[in-house]
């Protein structure tokens, strides 16, 4: 597969990491943290039609395909922007006022009814999305149990924990559950190949600007092999992150099952390894504790249980590689 960028997807990157930088620059994330979502923040992400991408022309969204969320969304990662994103982009086609920024929207994949369940924003959303095995359903926020709120792993993500949800109205069938889910699985590995990106260029700017013994440590041979390692795996991760997001545009190009949890699988590990020698080349722990490649490890380490893990992915293209030689 050839897949190259056009002029008007090359003007949508631009024009989101515009407004990212404005809104979401790294100089203000300790601003953010701990702090609820900024309504006004939200309401420019509304504005530029991010939440509106996936809602059908005739509903009055931008009626884009897959690729569009994800190339924006590898900006919404690489700054690290805070609140629902994901999934209030998966509602917004079914749900009013979302696509607008009137409402933010949760989500969690429910698959056992009856048992403790951790919500991400828990007590800022509007109504939760939940994906269950028999379709989709909507909790509105009223109806939602009380959340305890826990110790977050990403500290600009708050995680609330309740015992069970109610049942919710349904509002899509299993095989709309499902699609959600894969196309959840797609936008997930995109917000993780922007973590891997930032992560990247921000080792890459340091590399140049820090000096050790005169010179610059970009110059020593053993940071050259990180960044170099690093470049690698974020352009595999892009590759198929985008490859993936074709794919479930066009079923007909290849398997979208396989495609997005390729994408979740690469982008899960480029995100992860290139954080962590982000804070191995701004010096380690003891030095990046409140530096950008601390963010990034821990907005890693959210995204990737997000839509299934790495090792939930790597089982998921082996069954579909042996069901294809079956």
């Amino acid at each position: 597969m050839e897949f190259q960028l056009d002029d008007e997807q090359r003007e949508l990157q631009e024009t989101v990491r515009r407004l990212c930088e404005e809104r979401f620059a790294p100089a203000r994330i300790r601003e953010r943290e701990g702090r609820p979502v900024d309504r006004a923040d939200w309401r420019a992400l509304a504005d530029l039609g991010v939440f509106a991408l996936r809602v059908p022309g005739l509903r009055g969204g931008l009626g884009l395909g897959v690729v569009a969320a994800a190339i924006a969304f590898e900006q919404l990662g690489a700054h690290l922007v805070n609140g629902p994103t994901l999934w209030s982009t998966l509602a917004a086609p079914h749900l009013e006022g979302v696509a607008g920024g009137d409402r933010l929207v949760g989500g969690v994949e429910d698959d056992d009814p009856g048992a403790p369940v951790l919500v991400e924003h828990a007590s800022e959303i509007d109504a939760l999305l939940v994906l269950r095995s028999d379709g989709v359903f909507v909790c509105a926020g009223d109806d939602l149990p009380a959340f305890t709120a826990l110790d977050p792993l990403d500290p600009l993500t708050p995680v609330g924990r309740c015992e069970a949800l109610p049942r919710g109205t349904r509002i899509g069938d299993a095989g709309d559950a499902a699609r959600l889910r894969v196309e959840g699985t797609v936008l997930a590995a995109a917000l993780l190949l922007g973590v891997s990106d930032a992560a990247l260029e921000a080792s890459r700017r340091y590399a140049l600007e820090r000096e050790q013994f005169g010179t610059a440590i970009g110059s020593f041979q053993a940071i050259q092999h990180l960044l170099a390692d690093m470049y690698v795996r974020t352009v595999l991760a892009r590759s198929a992150t985008w490859a993936a997001a074709a794919v479930l545009d066009d079923p007909g190009i290849g398997d979208p099952i396989r495609a997005s949890a390729t994408a979740k699988l690469l982008a899960g590990e480029a995100a992860l390894e290139n954080a962590r020698a982000a804070i191995q080349i701004h010096g380690g722990v003891g030095f990046t504790w409140e530096m950008l490649p601390n963010y990034l490890l821990k907005r890693a380490w959210a995204l990737e249980q997000s839509f299934g893990d790495g090792d939930a992915h790597a089982f998921a293209i082996s069954a579909s590689i042996e069901g294809a030689i079956a």
